[in-house]
Order: structure tokens, then C-alpha cells, then sequence
């Protein structure tokens, strides 16, 4: 099988699920954000996945949310839709839906229990009419899904084009699979963005972060233009953000969400089911760190334009 590269180069938004004060999906927010990230640069959206609450959305909210933001993108840049989901019969339902829409990127999150499992799952999801497959390689505390087996369903299936790395360690794998595969699946950082300098020397593709869209597309601009000093500069001056929301993903997603609230993009940073309480020291330290990422990205907007 001869595979090119697929273009996906850039930042790639993990969109938060916006909720009205009744607890119910704010779409308008959802086009507001994704607008907000359009114009920042992002190379496209990933909705929904875990910092979306996925688990705590309804099969038709999570179609409806794609459906959202296909329509608002307009063929812009990719949407991946998330297609997690622990049953594999309700996976496939997902998918199918998601394909209905017109949807032609999917991101499989499959749970893996042993090769021989995870194999057929992938195998009986890929036989549906997907154009491009991204795999989530999630392990909080492990090194994820074996090299040989990623190997082995991209050689053997040609949609799969993108592998999302969430490992620890990450930095290990991306160059392992960069190597395994000639170059040629495109390896995004995900929960690792924390590395993200590491995963830009390195040779990742792709970062999937959420939020802090003019930060992170002017770290990618910088780095991609060989500016490498001024994209490290401007990392360092998000890790102590990077260093409080990587806690754990529920005090990533309460953090993101008031930063978004802040920004007007989101009406409240409200969650539907959280067990991490995010406690009054929590939001003390959040709002100091807020206030910098405004004040950061204000900078990276004021110069943009002055060019």
C-alpha cells in the first residue's frame, strides 16, 4: 500500500462543550469558539473527545455538536468527530451517524483490553466508508498501544492516516513511530502538550491542546519559521498554566472553561459531572493564571496585525 503523508500540520483545537446556566448545550458558544479559533490559525477541530465531557453527552448531543461545527468550519480546515465509546455496537451507531452528516474524518477511541480485541474492533469499525482515520493512542500512565500493532493496522488499512499519541512517555513513541512508519502517519501530541517543544524537535505533525488558540498557532508560526528562540520564549510563558491544568483532565477541562467564560466565548464554565471539586484556591490560582493568558494572547493579537 502506498501512503503519502496527510496534511495535517498545526493546531488542532479539542473543543470544551459549552453548557447554557440549565445545563444544556450552547451551540451558538460552540460557533462562536470555533470562529474564535478559525481566526487564531488553527489546522483544524477534534469534537467531541475527552475534554469535551464525551461521556457525558447523549448520542445526539455528540451528533448534533459535530453537526455544529461541520456547518460553522464549512470545509475550512478538518473536523475529526469523535466516535468514543466503550460498546462497540454503539460505536458503530456513532460512526454511521457521523458519516450521515457528510463527516469524512473520524477519531476511533477504542478501549483496549488485549491485541487480539483491540484488532477486531478497529478491523469492524474501518470496514465502514470512513475517508480518514485518526487512532487515539490514551494511556495516562503507560506507553499505550504496542509499536508492532500500530504498525501493523497502518500498513494494512488505508484510511488510517493519524495516530493521536497520549503516553507517557510521549516524546519515546512519537520518534518510535515516526521511525516505524517512514514518516508517513502523521503523529499528533495530544495530552502531552506540556512536551510540546520536545514534540516540535522531535518532528510531530500535529498538537491537540485546548484553548489558548493565538498562544499555541504563534508557538507552531514561530517554530515552523525558524524563529525557535522566540517559540520556546513564548512556550515557557504558558507552563505555569500548562503545569495547573495538567493536574488531571477535570481541572484541565474547569480551567478551560473559565478561561473561556473570561473571554466571553463561553456563557458560563459550567460542567455537567465532575469529581475533582475545584475548590476556592483552585479559582484563586485560576484567575491569576487567566488574567495572564489574556493579557499574552492580547499581545500575540496586537502583533499580528502590525504585520
Amino acid at each position: 500500500m502506498n501512503k503519502t503523508l496527510y496534511p495535517l500540520f498545526g493546531i488542532v483545537t479539542v473543543l470544551n462543550t459549552p453548557f447554557k446556566t440549565d445545563g444544556a448545550i450552547d451551540y451558538g458558544a460552540v460557533r462562536l469558539h470555533v470562529r474564535e479559533a478559525l481566526a487564531a490559525g488553527v489546522a483544524g477541530f477534534l469534537v467531541p473527545a475527552l475534554a469535551s465531557e464525551v461521556y457525558q453527552l447523549s448520542p445526539s448531543e455528540r451528533i448534533k455538536l459535530v453537526e455544529t461545527v461541520l456547518e460553522t468550519v464549512n470545509g475550512e480546515v478538518p473536523v475529526f468527530a469523535g466516535a468514543g465509546e466503550p460498546d462497540p455496537a454503539r460505536r458503530k451507531t456513532l460512526l454511521a451517524a457521523y458519516l450521515e452528516l457528510g463527516c469524512k474524518q473520524v477519531l476511533f477511541q477504542i478501549p483496549f483490553r488485549d491485541e487480539e480485541q483491540f484488532r477486531t474492533d478497529f478491523y469492524r469499525l474501518a470496514e465502514m466508508d470512513v475517508k480518514t482515520i485518526m487512532l487515539q493512542d490514551w494511556d495516562a500512565s503507560g506507553y499505550g498501544l504496542p509499536d508492532d500493532l500500530i504498525g501493523e493496522l497502518f500498513e494494512s488499512v488505508e484510511a488510517f492516516r493519524c495516530l493521536k499519541v497520549e503516553t507517557v512517555p510521549a516524546g519515546y513513541k512519537y520518534s518510535r513511530i515516526l521511525s516505524l512508519t517512514n514518516g508517513l502517519l502523521n503523529v499528533s501530541g495530544g495530552w502531552a502538550v506540556s512536551q510540546m517543544i520536545e514534540g516540535l524537535e522531535r518532528g510531530v505533525h500535529a498538537f491537540m491542546p485546548t484553548a489558548m488558540h493565538w498562544v499555541y498557532t504563534e508557538i507552531y508560526r514561530c517554530w515552523n519559521q525558524g524563529k525557535t528562540e522566540e517559540a520556546t520564549d513564548l512556550f515557557y510563558r504558558i507552563l505555569p498554566v500548562l503545569a495547573f491544568s495538567n493536574q488531571h483532565l477535570e481541572v484541565s477541562i474547569h480551567f478551560f472553561k473559565r478561561l473561556l467564560a473570561s473571554q466571553g466565548i463561553y456563557p458560563t464554565a459550567g460542567v455537567r459531572v465532575s469529581s475533582i471539586q475545584f475548590d476556592s484556591q483552585h479559582q484563586v490560582t485560576a484567575n491569576r493564571l487567566i488574567q495572564g493568558v489574556i493579557q499574552l494572547e492580547n499581545e500575540i493579537k496586537r502583533g499580528r496585525e502590525a504585520l
